[in-house]
């Protein structure tokens, strides 16, 4: 088929059929294709939109355009988790060992840092060893043997997805919902999935900040996925201040260690990590109600099982074998931290989160361009949640800076993230909606 027929027809307007599709991902897929035809289709798809079943068929096209993994000499359901991103949002590297100790195995494929937002990637990487590409023998051997394995994607997995991402980050059409569903989905697809379930993040510290535009990418992303036959959910959840009290890589990986080891408890985040926990059990006929299932998930953590289950994936995948008893042996700590005082007494109220995030990226802790190196040292700990009441002065967070200059601005910057007001502020719940 024609790849500019094929742009002509959805510009005017019509619905493509899946043999359409189907030839303009091969043909990009195949090298086929210009950067102006490539950036053509997606800013039509970003005017006209696309029906349901154009969106399944581009995902399925995607999720075709390369390897698809196979579980069959696995004898567990194969799940996972995909979050839109967020600040402090380390729920993953808990989720994925916790499910896996429930009877699940979870074959997680993770991004880097995004935009102001944290990567699950650049926080395994603050672990000595760990190998975030093995090859796909090692990654099958981990999740068959260790239950889960995180890792990052492959040049083999949803290859046309690659291209068209670059495509999109500059033609400003990132944010189509058909576009991101099928980029989301059809790499979850592709490393055969039977059940997934999505964190949809809404707030100042999330991709949507409208709730409406989430609840319509999450309902795009539940409709299509189950369209193409993975059993599929969503939770919106809130995004208006950092989900963990820490914010970084390292600091964040400490955060998951203290958590898994049962050194953190009745937080915002644990809220979530058993919410997540519960429905993948549930979607994947483990448990039969999700009270059934978050005990389970209570008794994976409780028991240290799913603790056991995380240090083996580690240790497999070339990390420390003892990375939860000695944290400080292997996880770098910045060689200046200077505490953030509260502006005034009062009520934390609110917070800039997508800035929490930004100033992460302006001590080192992420990338401004994608050659950057990363300082895994650095970031935020102790940051208090909102609804503390503090007296001026008290600390409200922990800077973690490559020196003093640093620390000095990132305290002024945190500080300013914050509003402290006289009245107790109301929040917003954690779980937003399930869909």
């Amino acid at each position: 088929m024609i790849p500019q027929e094929i742009i002509r027809r959805k510009r005017d307007g019509d619905e493509l059929d899946a043999a359409e599709i189907s030839s303009f991902i091969a043909a990009l897929a195949a090298g086929q294709l210009s950067e102006g035809q490539i950036g053509a289709f997606a800013m039509t798809v970003w005017f006209k939109g696309m029906s349901r079943t154009e969106t399944v068929a581009l995902t399925l096209a995607m999720a075709d355009s390369g390897d698809r993994l196979q579980w069959a000499d696995v004898d567990r359901p194969i799940a996972d988790k995909h979050s839109t991103g967020g600040v402090g949002d380390n729920v993953s590297l808990m989720l994925a060992p916790i499910a896996a100790a429930c009877g699940l195995a979870v074959p997680m494929i993770s991004g880097r840092g995004l935009g102001h937002t944290g990567g699950t990637l650049d926080k395994l990487e603050s672990i000595p060893g760990y190998m975030i590409t093995p090859d796909a023998d090692l990654f099958h051997k981990v999740v068959k043997e260790a239950g889960c394995a995180i890792i990052g994607q492959t040049g083999t997995l949803a290859p046309a997805d690659g291209r068209l991402y670059a495509v999109r980050d500059v033609t400003a059409t990132v944010d189509s919902i058909p576009l991101i569903t099928a980029s989301i989905l059809s790499k979850k697809l592709a490393a055969g999935l039977e059940t997934l379930v999505l964190d949809v993040k809404v707030g100042n510290g999330a991709f949507m900040a409208d709730r409406d535009q989430a609840e319509i990418l999450a309902q795009s992303l539940v409709e299509v996925a189950n369209g193409a036959g993975v059993k599929t959910s969503a939770l919106i959840t809130d995004m208006n201040q950092p989900l963990a009290d820490s914010a970084g890589n390292a600091v964040e990986m400490r955060n998951c260690l203290d958590f898994l080891a049962g050194r953190k408890a009745d937080t915002r985040l644990e809220t979530v990590v058993l919410a997540f926990a519960a429905e993948m059990l549930v979607k994947s006929g483990i448990a039969a109600s999700s009270d059934e299932a978050e005990g389970m998930a209570r008794r994976a953590l409780s028991s240290g099982k799913a603790a056991e289950v995380f240090a083996r994936m580690v240790s497999m995948l070339g990390g420390p074998a003892d990375l939860i008893e000695n944290p400080d042996r292997y996880l770098a700590r910045a060689p200046v931290a200077k505490p953030v005082p509260a502006a005034r007494s009062g009520w934390l109220a609110a917070c800039d989160t997508r800035g929490i995030g930004v100033s992460v990226i302006d001590l080192g802790g992420g990338r401004r361009h994608p050659a950057d190196r990363i300082d895994h040292r650095v970031g935020f700990s102790e940051l208090r949640p909102l609804g503390t009441r503090v007296n001026a002065g008290e600390p409200i967070a922990l800077v973690h800076a490559a020196d003093d200059a640093a620390a000095e601005r990132a305290v002024a910057a945190l500080a300013a993230h914050y509003r402290i007001t006289e009245e107790k502020p109301e929040l917003t719940p954690v779980i937003a909606g399930l869909i």
